[in-house]
């Protein structure tokens, strides 16, 4: 949630694809480089939320609760929107319940979900998951065998 990188991944792949919220390193953000490509991808001006970078494991427990209601994609984006194209801080949880409403998940069930050792213990459990798999940083896209990253995530999401 917190990587404007997984964000235009997550724009480019939609849901075409499982969605595994996973809370890992984003590695260095090169905002022109960022923004660059988000313009030739058709996506609209960003506006980097302050702080940035921020604490993203409130919306990564929001995105794990979201997952279980079958709800992930929506919510991922969602968020993600809130945060590159809003410019808000996705470690307050009322960003957070914003993202929330745009796919209907009831606020105190969100407040609940994200607050619960279950939840908190699936986006460990994603996190080990991410790890079998070979995802050392985000965004990561695994098809097979192959597993993409970064840049190149985006490039194959939007080939997928």
């Amino acid at each position: 949630m917190g990587s404007p990188w997984s964000w235009l991944a997550g724009e480019a792949i939609g849901g075409r694809a499982e969605w595994l919220p996973v809370r890992l390193p984003s590695g260095d953000v090169d905002r022109a480089a960022v923004e660059a490509c988000a313009a030739s991808l058709g996506q609209p001006r960003l506006r980097w939320p302050e702080p940035f970078p921020f604490d993203s494991r409130l919306a990564m427990l929001g995105a794990t609760f979201a997952k279980e209601t079958g709800r992930a994609v929506a919510f991922s984006l969602a968020a993600m929107r809130q945060a590159f194209l809003a410019g808000r801080d996705l470690g307050q949880m009322d960003n957070v319940l914003i993202a929330a409403a745009a796919c209907e998940l009831h606020p105190r069930a969100v407040v609940k979900g994200v607050e619960s050792r279950r939840i908190s213990d699936a986006l460990e459990a994603a996190a080990a998951r991410a790890a079998a798999l070979g995802v050392q940083v985000v965004p990561a896209i695994v098809v097979g065998g192959q597993t993409w990253t970064g840049t190149e995530a985006i490039t194959a999401a939007g080939s997928a």
